[in-house]
């Protein structure tokens, strides 16, 4: 029979590569998350019966178990840019991150993958970075033989990186952090690198993920508009500013129980303090024998519909040159 990997979070912008990669390998996927009815996309990735959504609650110990029963792997994908009711960074990264390596280790779970970040730090002032070092901690205290994958900024067709400042209206792009380092990562360069984890190819520990390049904020945005073939004034805006306008948008959505989200929180303004590169001495994919893509070679592939004539603006360019000629 063929082995079974639990992935939380499994329909999510990474957990579904990983669970398309892991089908295709033969595995059966079980894609554990808050809402099966909206992860329905997940289900052709393998043949019927192959990849299944299940209803599962990471702050519960009883409805992790359940889902976990059985499993031969487990893959860790949750994650939370901003808190929301109940998920605290508190509850998900860190007590949510211990509960499910605490349980693979009681269910005898052969191999354990979870997915952390680049800057996780326990002395940081962000929360966010805070609670994923807490959890990184948790994970292999746990489960020792866990592999722990921290990515740069990732993106691919479904991000929330570029595809949000590409679809930003106005002649005027403002920045909080324009000079802070990125190693932007593909999402389907992270996937293979938790697939090889999963199937035993890679050792224990701790591996920084990041693209061939490093950039700036700012010129991450300039390459990012050239891609779209659109002008903006770029404008980096002071750390203070940032700061003021998180703690805004921060009281306004709590004010409003959740309603409206602002573009940027308080937290995040924290972790834009701070580059998010590979350390020098990290283990990385140079260890996994991956070689990361580019932005430059991804990003037209998904980026073209901000363009001010979509899928149509290369026709309209190459019908430009014949007449010219």
């Amino acid at each position: 029979m063929s082995k079974l990997v639990t992935i939380f979070g499994g329909s999510g912008f990474v957990g579904r590569y990983i669970a398309r990669r892991l089908a295709k390998n033969g595995w059966r996927v079980r894609v554990a998350v808050r809402r099966p009815n909206e992860a329905m996309h997940v289900k052709p990735y393998g043949v019927p019966g192959q990849v299944e959504p299940v209803l599962c609650n990471i702050r519960d110990d009883a409805s992790v178990a359940s889902v976990m029963n059985g499993s031969d792997a487990v893959v860790n994908c949750v994650g939370i840019l901003a808190e929301v009711g109940k998920n605290s960074f508190d509850a998900v990264q860190a007590d949510g991150a211990a509960r499910v390596a605490r349980i693979a280790a009681e269910q005898g779970v052969g191999q354990m993958v979870h997915m952390s970040a680049i800057g996780a730090d326990a002395g940081s002032e962000s929360d966010y970075a805070r609670t994923k070092a807490e959890g990184e901690a948790a994970v292999m205290a746990a489960f020792p033989k866990a592999v722990v994958l921290r990515p740069s900024i990732i993106f691919g067709p479904e991000d929330d990186f570029f595809n949000r400042f590409a679809g930003m209206m106005g002649p005027v792009l403002p920045l909080v952090g324009g000079e802070t380092k990125f190693q932007p990562v593909y999402v389907d360069d992270v996937a293979q690198a938790a697939v090889l984890a999963v199937e035993g190819q890679a050792e224990p520990g701790i591996y920084e993920l990041g693209g061939p390049d490093v950039r700036s904020m700012k010129e991450l945005m300039h390459e990012m508009l050239s891609v779209i073939r659109r002008r903006k004034l770029i404008v980096n805006l002071p750390f203070f500013v940032g700061s003021l306008m998180g703690w805004s948008f921060d009281l306004v959505k709590k004010l409003s129980f959740g309603l409206i989200k602002g573009p940027i929180t308080a937290d995040q303004v924290k972790l834009l303090r701070k580059d998010n590169v590979v350390s020098e001495t990290a283990k990385g994919f140079a260890d996994l024998c991956i070689t990361p893509s580019a932005t430059e070679a991804v990003l037209p592939d998904y980026l073209w519909r901000f363009r001010p004539s979509g899928q149509y603006l290369a026709i309209k360019e190459s019908a430009k040159n014949l007449r010219q000629s």
